[in-house]
């Protein structure tokens, strides 16, 4: 067995620094000299393999860390270390550990396969082996792969490895397609060559030639449930670089069809054939490289396999591979938006592929469905190919530029999907869409059209979005292409964020989410503005990733495109409104108490106009929607139903209609007439015993609880009411008991310990010294408490209420942040304001989540002798805004400006304190 090895020249740094060959035999030949061969050799060849495998593991990983983008010369060195490895490895076990029978010799050879056969690795990839013999596995063979395989597990090697002859891995493979696509990409280390050879021969002659169709089919059934599993879309926040949409097996899939279909021994080689041109390789080069490199850092990061870009790991690659942050984004963001887009490329350069192959390898549809099929007639210069919209003339197509929008038409119009040579003529002549297109009426209208006029936008927006078509229209919109926002709220990258929002609302136009979003289904049916909506939608994150306040540089950036979309002034100006202002019932609804009639007053005449507020209504729910698909939920529903209509109901009433004394009326009244059968003067005492404030806040549901509660309470008794509020998905805790400083922060501290989210918090004191607080909680995935955890949720918060579990103290293990979920960054910001309601101060927090905020900012308060009302929480992520209505201790607002100067550092101080807590 020979070891002769030429060293290539195309590593990461020399041959020699990764593994010195001469110095290893060197070394191994004293160790054997020391020890004569056999058990003891073996017991001195691990340690210095290990050295060697160590050494060279470490060089590699400086060199790349030094050219971190040089990922095809990375995986080539640890292949090339491993090659070593292995080979000397095996030729001091044939020779010294355990040598074969003289005149009895087995032939064999030992081939690398899948990965490692393609001579790629990653840091801490599988090495799988293929221990190759021509007729049967010897006992001789079989003692050199048990003694060969202890010193790789020695070494720490993760091994997968097979024994077969040549006629096992072919009947294997023809029952296996993976074990197939591994054995197509053998690749012989040592042993036999003629042998390896043999295999290669006939497997291309017995089992390749003639099933190109069955491996296609497979490979394409296996890349489709591959995806599934990944969650379907390209642009998953915690993306697998090598399993997931766009990612490396997407690549490799698209190579192992062209090496079994064409026999190419390089992706280059399908430039020869046509398949694709000299550019499109450099973006599959570009794209691999890339990859790769991302799958490179992540192993040397996480010292394991690992290939999901979580959170945490996304900013540590970031930083390795050198980016920065910079222009209002964080470096995270950055290199997250440069991974999408290769991923987006890896989706096209595979649409691209697959259409060559489509027509001499496609399986023929039975021919019944073929007859009852009929294509749509289609215009010229438009022809159809495998039922997929083409192009007959490309000179024509190409002789009006306008046809670059038209074709995007004619497939909502025909319900063809466009043929993938088609788009990649688009590609190819962006250049086309120029200034003057951009302000041709007729260009105009068809992008409006394609908005409007054929009930499925979403469809010709993502694939004009893939190919460059909408950047190109629309320049302002390419910096939000695949652009990641780095939390947890957003689910998807800002144009897809678009694109989803668009899509919610044709659902909505289309009447398939009437149960879901009445309100916002009866202003579409109405009827509004459809030009106004959708271009609004179109643009209303177009100003993110900049330092400027998004929503206000959007304005400015819709005020010079909406006119140039064919908009009139009137409506061009309704559409910057409208972006600038996209924000504003979301954070009412949600970050403010719309019960109370000023937030609902400001909120009025911010808006103005009915006209207004039905665009902003329907735009805020698409809006919301399209954040991820477990955003939108009851209780945002309900509040922003809530909010519009009273809104519209002052617009249409006067807005003097609302105030306090109105709804404190209606309250009591609500009240006796849902107690009828109660005496009259227990019904007086429950009405006289509370101050205005409760009878404004609360639905009478609340009130007719409560009032049963206290009935009877006792001085010393704690009255508890669970109860799941479905229209709110969330569950309503009503407490009452004897009024002390405090209480707020004691019932926040219990909740907290049982795992519960506050969305929605209001306390209240008595006249006769009684204390009444409603919590709106949800569990820990945002859904109301399944009805058989009340009883024990209940007796939790009775311990603690009554001082048998100490809060503070508790809390401390249970107000932790995940470690996946560290490395992102909440500026921490307390606003204080006075007039956004009559009779309280209102102080917004706006910071990091964590499970025992909402206790440290409410005890603070407590001690400082601040009086909380009502508390309204906003989460969005790991980001949230707890809105806190407050008085002194004299009733008042807080009016002194040291006095907010104080509690601000208070505030702060908790905070702080608290995440230090929680990351420790």
């Amino acid at each position: 067995m020979t070891l002769t090895m030429a060293r290539p020249d195309d590593l990461i740094c020399p041959a020699e620094t990764i593994f010195d060959q001469g110095a290893m035999d060197a070394r191994i030949a004293k160790a054997l000299e020391e020890t004569g061969g056999g058990k003891p050799f073996r017991d001195a060849l691990v340690p210095m393999l290990q050295e060697a495998l160590t050494t060279g593991r470490a060089t590699i990983a400086e060199a790349f860390a030094a050219h971190p983008f040089d990922s095809r010369a990375t995986t080539a060195a640890y292949s090339w270390l491993m090659d070593c490895v292995i080979r000397t490895a095996l030729s001091a076990t044939v020779h010294h550990i355990t040598p074969q029978e003289k005149g009895k010799p087995t032939v064999f050879a030992v081939c690398a396969v899948g990965g490692y056969g393609r001579g790629e690795m990653a840091p801490q990839s599988d090495v799988d082996l293929l221990f190759l013999a021509h007729n049967k596995i010897t006992p001789w063979l079989e003692s050199l792969i048990e003694t060969l395989l202890y010193i790789f597990w020695d070494l720490h090697l993760k091994v997968g490895h097979s024994s077969r002859t040549i006629k096992d891995c072919l009947k294997m493979g023809a029952e296996d397609y993976t074990i197939r696509t591994a054995l197509m990409e053998s690749r012989l280390l040592a042993g036999d060559g003629k042998l390896g050879l043999e295999l290669e021969s006939r497997l291309w002659t017995e089992l390749f030639s003639g099933t190109e169709s069955d491996f296609i089919e497979a490979k394409l059934e296996e890349r489709a449930a591959r995806h599934r599993k990944q969650g379907g879309q390209r642009y998953v926040v915690e993306p697998n670089v090598k399993e997931g949409k766009g990612g490396l097996r997407d690549l490799q899939s698209l190579y192992w069809i062209a090496k079994y279909v064409h026999g190419v021994q390089s992706v280059q080689d399908l430039v020869r054939l046509g398949v694709f041109t000299d550019e499109e390789y450099r973006t599959f080069r570009a794209a691999e490289d890339f990859l790769w490199a991302v799958r490179c850092h992540l192993h040397l990061i996480a010292e394991r396999p690992m290939d999901q870009l979580t959170f945490d790991m996304q900013v540590q690659v970031a930083e390795r591979m050198g980016y920065v942050d910079k222009g209002g984004r964080r470096a995270v963001e950055h290199f997250m938006q440069a991974y999408f887009r290769h991923a987006t490329q890896v989706g096209d350069l595979t649409r691209i592929f697959l259409t060559k192959l489509e027509a001499t390898h496609v399986k023929t549809e039975p021919l019944l469905q073929r007859l009852f099929r009929r294509a749509p007639k289609v215009k010229p210069p438009y022809a159809t190919v495998h039922n997929r919209l083409a192009i007959g003339d490309e000179e024509a197509f190409l002789a009006d530029k306008l046809n670059l929008l038209r074709l995007f038409d004619e497939g909502l119009r025909t319900g063809l999907l466009i043929h993938p040579d088609a788009m990649r003529l688009v590609s190819a002549n962006l250049k086309l869409i120029d200034e003057d297109m951009r302000n041709d009426p007729e260009a105009q209208e068809i992008f409006l059209n394609l908005l409007l006029k054929h009930g499925n936008p979403e469809r010709s927006l993502r694939r004009m979005n893939e190919l460059g078509v909408l950047a190109a229209f629309i320049p302002e919109f390419e910096p939000i292409v695949a652009m990641m926002q780095f939390n947890m709220y957003h689910a998807y990258t800002v144009d897809e964020h678009t694109i989803q929002c668009i899509r919610t609302l044709a659902q909505i136009e289309h009447g398939e989410l009437r149960e879901e979003l009445p309100v916002a289904s009866t202003i579409l049916a109405d009827g509004v503005n459809r030009k106004v909506l959708y271009v609004a939608l179109m643009l209303h994150d177009i100003g993110k990733g900049r330092d400027e306040d998004h929503a206000v540089l959007g304005a400015k950036i819709a005020r010079k495109v909406a006119p140039r979309l064919g908009l009139t002034p009137e409506e061009s100006a309704t559409v910057e409104w409208l972006v600038r202002y996209h924000l504003l019932m979301s954070d009412m609804a949600q970050k403010r108490d719309i019960a109370d009639p000023r937030t609902v007053r400001d909120f009025a005449k911010a808006v103005q106009t009915v006209k207004r507020l039905d665009l902003l209504t329907v735009l805020t729910v698409c809006d919301i929607r399209g954040v991820s698909p477990t955003t939108w939920n009851n209780w945002k529903a309900a509040l922003l139903r809530s909010l519009y209509r009273q809104t519209k109901r002052a617009m249409e009433t006067g807005l003097e209609e609302l105030n306090r004394t109105r709804r404190g009326e209606e309250a009591v009244a609500s009240l006796r007439d849902a107690l009828k059968d109660w005496p009259k003067e227990d019904l007086a005492v429950e009405v006289k015993r509370h101050y205005p404030p409760y009878w404004q806040g609360l639905h009478v549901t609340a009130h007719v609880e409560f009032a049963r509660m206290l009935r009877d309470l006792g001085p010393d008794e704690i009255a508890i009411d669970l109860h799941p509020d479905e229209d709110r998905d969330a569950t309503r805790a009503l407490f009452a008991m004897a009024d002390h400083p405090g209480i707020f922060a004691r019932l926040s501290g219990a909740l907290a310990l049982v795992g519960a989210n506050v969305v929605d918090a209001r306390s209240y004191t008595s006249k006769d010294g009684y204390a009444t607080a409603a919590f709106w909680i949800q569990d820990q995935d945002g859904h109301p408490y399944e009805a058989s955890r009340l009883k024990r949720l209940t007796q939790m918060i009775h311990k603690t209420l009554k001082g048998e579990v100490v809060a503070r103290e508790a809390i401390k293990d249970r107000d932790k942040i995940k470690k996946r979920e560290r490395a992102f960054r909440v500026n921490t910001s307390i606003a204080f304001d006075n007039e956004g309601s009559e009779i309280y101060t209102i102080i917004e927090v706006d910071t990091r989540d964590r499970p025992g905020l909402l206790y440290d900012l409410s005890r603070t308060l407590a001690a400082s002798h601040i009086q909380i009302f009502q508390t309204v929480c906003a989460t969005f992520g790991e980001q949230v805004v707890d809105t806190f209505y407050v008085k002194d201790v004299f009733g008042l607002k807080l009016h002194s400006e040291s006095k907010r100067r104080a509690l601000e550092k208070a505030l702060q101080q908790a905070i702080q304190d608290g995440q230090e807590r929680a990351r420790s």
